[in-house]
Parts: C-alpha cells; structure tokens; sequence
C-alpha cells in the first residue's frame, strides 16, 4: 500500500470518527438538558423506542452540523481529538486562540459543564443537611465509638482477615494464567491479521469486558446462591472479575509493545506461536507481574466487603457487628481492615518499584 493511500485511509477513518463523536456529543447535550430542565417526561424518557429513535435523529443532525463545521475549517472536538498527525499542524492565529474562543474548547466546555451540573443533580448534593443540629450530632456520637476499638474481638477479626487473605490469594492465582492465555487473543496487533482472528479478538473483548462491568460484589450473590454462602463463594467471584479485568490489562500491554523484535522473529519464518513466545513475551513479563500484584492487593481490598453478600471472610463478622449497631467493635474490625490494606499496598508498591 503507497504512502498516499495509507493518508487518505488514515483520513477517511478519523472523518468517520469525529463526525460520530461530534453527533453522539450533541445528541447527548440535548437531551441531558431536557431531562435536566424537567422537559423531557420521566414517562416519556421511559419509552426505549421512541427515545432511542430521536437520539439517532438529533445524533443524524449533530453529525450533519460536524460535517459542515470541518468542511469549513471550524475545529469540531471530533477533528481535535482525532484529526490524524500530518493534520494537527496549526497555523500562528489558531495557537494565539484561546482554548474556550475555539469550536471543540466551546463544545467541550459545555459537555464538562452540562455533565457536572447533571451529576449535582442526581446526586442531591445538600451540604446544609450535613449540618443539622441532630445529624451533626448522631454522626458525632457514631465516630465516637467507632474510634474506641473494642479489642477483645480483635483475635476473630484477624482470623476472618487472613481468610480474606487467601481467599484474595487463590482467586489470584487461578485467575493469572487464564487471564495471560486470553491476553494474547485479546490484542488487536496479534489477532488482526486475519477475519478470524479480529472475530475472535472482538468476541472476547465484547464477553470480558460485559463481565468486567459486573461488579465483585453482583458476583459473589451469584455465587452465593449457586455454591452456598462462604469463602469459595467470594473465591469465585473474584477470580472472574480478575480473569476479565487482568485480560484486559495484559491485553494493552501487548499491543503496547515494540514492533521491532517481533518483525526481527518474523523475518526468519518462525509461527505465530514461536512470534509471541520470542518477540512478545519477553517485552511483557515484568508489566505482568507488576499489574498481578496489584491485582492481588486490590482482590483483598474487594474481599473484605464481600462478605456483607455471602462471600465469606472478614465482611461476615463486619455486617455481624454493623447489623446489630455494636460500632466499638465494627471500631475494631475496621481497624484490622485498614492495617492490612495499608500493609497489601506497601507490599505492592514496593514489589512493584523493584521490578521496574
């Protein structure tokens, strides 16, 4: 492929790109205000069908006005962030510009501040209420006890606590080479050479990252009614969130890689299989590793709530004591929990600095 069809390929994909971004971007900030501004009916908002049909007729529109914009040199947020690099060159009066006096400043200007004040919205943010007399002081008394340990319940919380431990430990450890098998199928420079490969690379990115979007916690209910109540509930559930989560971080590693070793490995009629063992695994083990430590202290950092659904560990006896109000000793358990987070991280970071 020439040089010149190369740019006129790079081009056509970023004018596809910008123009969907730009006519997802105003369908958004139209109906966001409608809703925002009471407009839009909650039974109205209710109808999938109808909604969905004019979020595509205003996104038609936005990507109508995208066009128009660019056509006539008006930056769109689109072209700026997807503009390819030989485009990007800007000319002394666009650099002299400010940001918020440009098309895409102003459009994303307006994006972050609709989404915020949305978010304030729905959130019911109400500072005053933090503040009443009565909540101030039952907030008061509630640190109070949680800041006086009970300590004769501290022997269990360290039993429940290294439970959590292994329970981190083991879904860990199954997780990683599941996850370090999928991870080459999961990198578009691996798999994209062919239809068959990008099928497969797409299917599994579609399937893990719908299971990486189920949270540990949605998980180990799940399990929990499949498997019982207990550890190997918690176990399960968060070795397939870190089988998904894992894959998808080694993933970016690989394609993150070098070209040169690979194409060096290629050039001398090796297989595929001999290509990623030489030229790609040798570029992506010490990230691995890191990212699997890291991954195992968070899996102990998320073990320690799923026990409130049934997952076993140290957040059984946590809810026991949370249920029944007994906050000296919640005091104590979450004394524990902290001491070992803190402990995970130190560990973490230092294993982490050490492989660099």
């Amino acid at each position: 492929m020439s040089q010149s069809t190369t740019l006129e390929s790079a081009e056509t994909g970023a004018v596809i790109r910008r123009t969907i971004l730009d006519a997802v971007v105003l369908a958004y900030l139209v109906f966001t205000l409608l809703v925002f501004t009471g407009w839009a009916e909650a039974e109205m908002i209710q109808r999938l069908p109808t909604l969905a049909l004019s979020f595509l007729f205003v996104a038609v529109f936005g990507a109508a006005v995208s066009l128009v914009l660019n056509r006539f040199g008006m930056k769109t947020l689109g072209w700026q962030i997807y503009a390819p690099p030989h485009l990007r060159m800007k000319s002394a009066a666009e650099l002299a510009t400010p940001m918020y006096k440009t098309i895409w400043g102003a459009q994303m200007i307006l994006t972050v501040v609709v989404t915020t004040l949305v978010g304030i919205k729905m959130t019911e943010i109400d500072l005053i209420k933090l503040l009443e007399a009565d909540r101030f002081n039952h907030a008061m008394r509630l640190f109070g006890e949680l800041f006086s340990p009970d300590w004769s319940v501290l022997p269990k919380a360290i039993v429940k606590v290294v439970e959590t431990i292994y329970i981190a430990f083991i879904a860990t450890v199954i997780a990683v080479p599941i996850a370090f098998v999928l991870s080459f199928m999961m990198a578009r420079n691996i798999m994209g050479g062919s239809k068959a490969g990008f099928a497969v690379y797409a299917v599994l990115r579609t399937v893990f990252n719908i299971s990486r979007s189920i949270e540990p916690v949605l998980w180990a209910i799940i399990f929990s009614i499949w498997a019982s109540f207990g550890p190997f509930a918690g176990m399960l559930a968060l070795m397939v969130h870190s089988i998904a989560s894992l894959a998808k971080q080694y993933s970016e590693i690989v394609e993150g890689i070098e070209d040169g070793p690979v194409e060096g490995i290629e050039s001398t009629g090796a297989s595929r299989l001999q290509v990623i063992w030489f030229a790609v695994v040798p570029q992506v083990v010490l990230p691995y590793i890191s990212y699997t430590v890291y991954r195992w202290d968070t899996n102990v950092r998320m073990a320690t709530i799923l026990g409130l659904v049934g997952g076993g560990g140290i957040g059984v006896t946590l809810m026991e004591y949370f249920g029944q109000a007994m906050w000296p000793q919640v005091g104590c358990i979450i004394f524990v929990i902290a001491s070992v987070v803190w402990i995970m991280d130190a560990f973490s970071s230092h294993v982490r600095a050490a492989i660099k």
